[in-house]
């Protein structure tokens, strides 16, 4: 399988750099996936986990929003929070949640609608560590 270069960068650190097999990408119009020779894109990303393959062995990474671009360079995503599965303190995960479903009252007209969206985002992320399939 062809691969191509991939960088994650968040402000804090350069979260990954490499050469890849392929990089699934949760977007905000819907995830997709980049593999060698992807058209040009730039898209939106949301909540979520984006999944890194390459030579058999996958790694999954929650990134919290950010943008994704696809050049002829690879694929280059500046996440505002990439935290890989291994480094994820799922206690303080769902502290987090729990906080922001106790904040919810506090929004109201389209801040509300941003906030459960968000809100939501968080536990599908939650339901996905918590499945099988990541253990």
């Amino acid at each position: 399988m062809a691969t191509f270069h991939f960088d994650l960068v968040s402000p804090e650190k350069l979260a990954f750099s490499g050469e890849v097999d392929q990089v699934d990408v949760p977007g905000v119009e819907g995830d997709f996936g980049v593999l060698a020779g992807h058209a040009p894109v730039v898209a939106a990303i949301r909540p979520g986990i984006l999944t890194v393959m390459s030579g058999g062995t996958q790694q999954k990474i929650i990134v919290l929003g950010g943008l994704a671009e696809v050049s002829d360079k690879g694929l280059t995503v500046l996440a505002d929070v990439a935290t890989s599965l291994q480094d994820l303190d799922r206690a303080q995960f769902a502290d987090q949640i729990s906080s922001m479903e106790a904040k919810l009252a506090e929004n109201e007209g389209s801040e509300l609608d941003r906030a459960v969206e968000r809100l939501d985002h968080f536990k599908s992320i939650q339901h996905e560590l918590n499945s099988t399939a990541l253990h």
